[in-house]
């Protein structure tokens, strides 16, 4: 992996940890985090992404270890870093009960936004938002993507060269999906640094970098590419079969299968060798009479890897106890 450059950095965290009691939420996690990258944050629901991303951002402090962002101190410095970043939660971080133009003079006095430039911005957010003439809306009343829009814009009405965005997908539509992420790319582009959590690798793709996070501890991290060469060390084969559901668990049992998982309607077997095991499955269901299928060997997709990779680190934690 390419080393970063000290001056580039604009995220940069050591043996972070996060303690509530005896529960471990964030377990003394490091990397980097470079300026204008899109860096994605992954990980299943519970992992420690939101913990983390709230340490960050200066809303509670670590337990232990130590943080920069944007070169301020996440212990000592928080009001600093308050007001040089963005932060978008997956709630929207928006009030129901105010129209489109109150959330964002809300917005305008919290970032202290100069009263020569605040007009200019609440247009250029609205513009962005696609939300004119719904300046008077109230805020209750928006689709999920409309509100998704106007809670980026709100976090960006300080023009911030760092913004924190946490799970800012969920629950919204794909094509909206899609939509945001062109705007995060234009950020990018612009050289603002995106600081991402999610939970949908399909849209992990679009990220620059990228650490897997699993019970507070990151357990894989690289470009995409490099998530899919060095972190997965198997083959996948991916098979078509009707009911594909009912043949999970025996497929799972057969010798040169590590594991396997649905992905749609079909199967992704992660097989220590694929020349030896894709006789032994065609084999078992050929003489099982399973109907119609084909067996493909395929490119891991990130969706591979997080499986595979949390598999493999439940299978060492259970050797360690």
């Amino acid at each position: 992996m390419k080393e970063l450059q000290q001056d580039n950095i604009a995220v940069s965290v050591q043996d972070l940890e996060k303690r509530f009691g005896s529960f471990v939420a964030v377990n003394k996690i490091n990397f980097k985090v470079q300026k204008g990258e899109i860096f994605g944050f992954l990980g299943p629901n519970g992992a420690g992404k939101s913990t983390t991303i709230r340490m960050l951002c200066g809303i509670i402090g670590p337990t232990s270890g130590s943080g920069q962002v944007g070169g301020y101190d996440i212990i000592n410095e928080q009001y600093k870093i308050k007001e040089h970043i963005g932060y978008m939660s997956q709630k929207f971080s928006l009030y129901n009960d105010l129209t489109v133009e109150e959330n964002i003079n809300f917005y305008s006095g919290i970032y202290k936004i100069p009263k020569a430039v605040k007009k200019q911005r609440r247009d250029e957010v609205i513009a962005a938002a696609g939300l004119e003439g719904m300046q008077g809306a109230l805020t209750s009343t928006l689709a999920a993507g409309w509100k998704q829009r106007l809670a980026l814009g709100c976090a960006l009405l300080h023009k911030p060269r760092i913004i924190f965005l946490d799970e800012p997908t969920s629950g919204v539509d794909p094509i909206t999906r899609a939509n945001f992420w062109g705007i995060i790319k234009d950020l990018a582009k612009q050289g603002v640094t995106v600081f991402i959590t999610t939970h949908y690798m399909d849209e992990a793709e679009n990220c620059n970098r990228m650490v897997l996070i699993y019970h507070g501890t990151i357990i894989a991290m690289g470009t995409p590419q490099e998530m899919k060469s060095s972190c997965m060390k198997n083959e996948v084969l991916e098979i078509t079969l009707p009911y594909a559901q009912g043949w999970l668990e025996k497929l799972s049992r057969l010798e040169g299968v590590k594991e396997a998982a649905l992905f749609g309607s079909n199967i992704h077997a992660v097989v220590y060798n694929s020349s030896l095991a894709i006789p032994v499955i065609q084999k078992f269901l050929q003489n099982e009479n399973a109907g119609g299928f084909s067996i493909n060997k395929i490119i891991p997709s990130l969706e591979d890897v997080f499986v595979s990779s949390i598999e493999e680190y439940d299978k060492t934690e259970l050797k360690k106890n």
